[in-house]
């Protein structure tokens, strides 16, 4: 796919907040041999896979990749199993940030003898979550109000199914199906950072002993500009035994992936493969971002089909691990993306648009908690620098309403003469940006699906 191609992938991927876009700092796996053993030479020949099956069999390793991609990465900055890294509001590298939050982070692992330990404060009228990743980007457990409702405080214990392991008095048992997890806690900043940042530093964790860490895979280095070609499959075996996909229904596409493995190391069926990857697989990545795989669009705003956990839909899971990573499940945010105005056209900063909501429909009725919409780049998904260091518009930016109880946000590259100071995003003038509308404890027509915000209306 040319370099075209592959800017416009992008812009139709990145849409959610989570995760860093460093460099992996894993070392390419060697080279194929050249000379191709009997059964690689009987795959080549019998030709088990077609196209289709490479185009979605990379699509479908691709997934696992970015997060074994972002836990080297994350390791490499020194990271401790089963501690807590508490970030600054704010001072995350990653795509498509929640500026709303303050997050901490971690990497857990259990086992049949150890779990991990996590106390969470009492958080009254504020949102919060303790979120639990799995090495495909699954959740696989929330901890919050709404999941521990009888106990939404106090100690909780991480632990594998069946963990045979003795807890403290007062702790609530959290089951997991998988030994490695990644974690982010999100507490909501409000209007009050000082608060939130100390409930945040109240948040930690600890093992009850001392779990094996896993041993990664040796992967192919990449980056969001330049995903691995045929080099995808040298591993794929290492890479799938590593972490066993949670969803049902995944054996076959598993199967294709070891096949090509084993196909490839026949120098005739590489080039094929490579061949098909670059020219068919990552244009069917590109033609599915425009709608993050199987999600819906109205007005120009895409919403995902699914987000933190995604049963059969492992196309929609690699765009979501593309585009951010770490998004939680659709019962806790909802995530709308537009890269285009009411009429279809490409956003940029050299025009002024406006989006209007009724007094009837105003963000606050679709949340239970709070909302957001911000800026960022089409192809990094990074927030725009502006003399103002305003990043994003929500509920404690001091929006003024219309005389008729309306609301109107405006994104310019400089403030229109008519619009109140609070109501402006800037824009970078002259470049394409993307917006991502964000809804916490998403309720009404946002919960069911049926609510799409209103279209960007270009003014000038």
């Amino acid at each position: 796919m040319n370099r075209i191609a592959l800017m416009s992938c992008l812009i139709a991927l990145a849409f959610v907040p989570a995760a860093c876009n460093r460099s992996s700092t894993e070392t390419t796996p060697a080279a194929a041999s050249t000379a191709p053993s009997p059964a690689a030479a009987a795959v080549a020949k019998a030709a088990a896979y077609t196209d289709q099956d490479i185009s979605d069999a990379w699509i479908y390793l691709l997934g696992r990749l970015l997060v074994l991609r972002q836990q080297k990465a994350d390791l490499a900055e020194g990271w401790k199993w089963n501690t807590m890294i508490h970030r600054k509001p704010g001072a995350v590298d990653w795509p498509n940030p929640n500026l709303d939050v303050a997050y901490s982070e971690a990497w857990v692992a259990v086992d049949e003898n150890n779990c991990t330990l996590v106390t969470v404060p009492k958080v009254t009228g504020r949102y919060y979550t303790v979120q639990f990743l799995n090495g495909w980007g699954e959740t696989v457990a929330n901890i919050n109000e709404r999941t521990q409702a009888a106990h939404p405080s106090g100690e909780f214990a991480v632990c594998l199914q069946g963990a045979n392991v003795k807890l403290p008095a007062n702790t609530t048992r959290i089951d997991v199906p998988v030994k490695y997890m990644r974690v982010l806690a999100r507490v909501e900043l409000g209007d009050n950072w000082d608060e939130a940042v100390a409930l945040q530093h109240k948040f930690s964790m600890r093992s009850t002993g001392a779990p094996t860490p896993p041993t990664l895979p040796a992967f192919p280095d990449f980056d969001v500009q330049h995903l691995p070609g045929v080099e995808a499959f040298e591993s794929a075996p290492a890479v799938l035994d590593s972490e066993k996909d949670i969803n049902a229904g995944m054996e076959g596409l598993e199967a294709k992936a070891r096949a090509i493995a084993e196909g490839i190391r026949d120098p005739a069926e590489r080039a094929r493969v490579e061949k098909v990857v670059r020219e068919k697989a990552q244009a069917d990545l590109a033609k599915a971002g425009a709608l993050i795989g199987h999600g819906t669009t109205k007005n120009g705003w895409v919403r995902p089909h699914a987000a933190g956990t995604y049963g059969d839909d492992w196309l929609g899971r690699t765009l979501v691990n593309l585009g951010g990573i770490w998004a939680n499940r659709l019962d806790e945010v909802i995530y709308y993306k537009s890269s285009m105005d009411g009429d279809g056209v490409q956003l940029n900063g050299d025009h002024v648009y406006t989006l209007t909501f009724p007094k009837d429909a105003l963000p606050p009725t679709f949340a239970n908690y709070f909302w957001s919409v911000i800026a960022v780049d089409p192809i990094h998904a990074r927030v725009l620098p502006n003399p103002k260091n305003r990043f994003l518009l929500n509920r404690e930016s001091g929006l003024k309403y219309g005389d008729d109880g309306s609301l109107t946000l405006y994104f310019a590259a400089e403030k229109p003469a008519d619009a109140p100071d609070s109501n402006w995003l800037p824009t970078p003038k002259g470049k394409d940006y993307r917006l991502t509308f964000r809804f916490y404890g998403p309720k009404g027509g946002v919960a069911d699906g049926t609510y799409f915000p209103p279209p960007l209306v270009k003014r000038s």
